[in-house]
């Protein structure tokens, strides 16, 4: 799989993400006139930033405050020269910025420097360089926010800017200070990364890849003692075992979180875990168990990505309200491949297709499941039991699955 990776080790912004793909092999002309129709055609040159040669987008353009409507109007007057999925894209990114501004300034904010010309066709810059690149995944690594203060159209501010802070709280995303004074991650940049992400890897860890195309977007500044740049790596992940056909399964590497519980009740537990997976736990579950002066409890464990574990030990916190969460980093687990499809099933003269879960090993499926909300809901629109809903769903799959199989082998012969 093509994986995009975006290295913000030394920050972010609207420009220094569009300049990192368009040098990444984004196709810089169908770039330059989704730009050139949202705002005007930017200047392309290339600088280099402590030592490193990178690409530098300048709009040249005017300062604005604009409100999100006003934006959005914008967007919707360039929709003929931009692609679609990219412009949807950009309107998600001002959504974004919007929900931030609204939480820090209060509702119907006017955009200041992210609503201003540069802003909107930086963001339609990256959306669109994203969208020609055509990966099948992006892997956003910590973003370094800096520290101090920094001026701004309200004054000074405290860094990371209280937008910046709020859109990256609500991505999931890991930051770092890291050691230079200054901003170096701006809500434009935050925004799009948080965006980006959304097109994810599942795997903590990438497995081997190949290096493909490496890109660098220069910023402003040109300070002597970093490169102000964001790097961009287009990598092509190397085939697991599992697919190949060889022995073993992928791997990857999840956090453990536990918290031992003797005072919270069955239906709180309950409804907590599913909290828990709505929040991007991979798995949680609760256990039995007999605690100190034998008093009986619960073990609840969360299943984690490593970029997710502090925002789920915070949240097991407030739903339990247990004063500590054990964290085992970094177990290194075994993951089956996995597909969904769909198969019909009919029940009282009704057809509906439901979706099927497939685990596969050596590039055979091995197990399969139908997925309980869609057999659930079909259950109660026809009255039949959901236990006989997912089994015939189960049973349909496995027959299609040797039928499939049946046609291959008397293909081969």
């Amino acid at each position: 799989m093509r994986v995009l990776i975006l290295d913000p080790f030394h920050g972010a912004a609207g420009d220094m993400v569009t300049g990192a793909l368009l040098d990444c092999g984004a196709d810089s002309d169908v770039v330059m006139r989704a730009m050139k129709a949202a705002v005007a055609e930017p200047s392309i040159t290339h600088v280099t930033r402590a030592g490193i040669r990178a690409l530098k987008v300048d709009t040249q353009v005017m300062p604005a405050h604009r409100t999100l409507d006003e934006v959005l109007k914008r967007l919707d007057e360039a929709a003929l020269h931009v692609p679609a999925p990219a412009l949807a894209m950009a309107r998600r990114v001002f959504g974004r910025i919007n929900a931030a501004e609204e939480e820090v300034h209060g509702t119907r904010v006017h955009f200041h420097e992210v609503g201003a010309d540069d802003a909107i066709a930086d963001i339609i810059g990256a959306c669109t360089a994203l969208y020609t690149l055509g990966v099948g995944g992006v892997k956003i690594l910590p973003v370094t926010l800096g520290h101090g203060t920094g001026m701004g159209s309200h004054g000074t501010f405290p860094i990371p800017a209280p937008a910046t802070a709020a859109i990256l709280r609500n991505s999931g995303l890991a930051t770092v200070s890291g050691p230079h004074a200054g901003e170096h991650c701006t809500p434009t940049g935050a925004a799009l990364l948080a965006e980006f992400a959304t097109l994810g890897v599942e795997a903590a860890i990438l497995p081997a890849y190949t290096i493909q195309a490496v890109g660098y977007g220069a910023g402003t500044r040109d300070p002597q003692h970093t490169p102000n740049v964001l790097r961009a790596m287009i990598v092509e992940t190397i085939e697991s075992a599992a697919s190949a056909g060889a022995a073993g399964l992928p791997e990857d590497a999840v956090d453990l979180l536990e918290t031992n519980v003797d005072d919270v009740s069955g239906e709180v537990i309950a409804h907590a875990i599913g909290r828990f997976m709505d929040a991007g736990a991979r798995d949680a579950s609760a256990t039995p168990i007999m605690m100190k002066k034998g008093r009986p409890g619960f073990l609840i464990k969360v299943i984690s990505l490593p970029e997710t574990s502090a925002r789920l030990a915070e949240l097991m916190a407030l739903e339990l309200g247990t004063l500590g969460i054990r964290c085992i980093p970094a177990v290194h687990r075994f993951i089956a491949e996995r597909t969904i499809g769909e198969v019909e099933v009919e029940i009282a003269g009704k057809r509906r297709k439901l979706p099927v879960k497939y685990g596969w090993m050596h590039g055979s499926v091995y197990t399969l499941k139908a997925e309980f909300g869609p057999a659930r809901d079909f259950a109660a629109e026809t009255g039949a039991p959901v236990r006989d809903v997912l089994c015939l769903a189960e049973e349909r799959a496995w027959s299609e699955m040797r039928t499939e199989k049946s046609g291959k082998t008397g293909q081969s012969n």
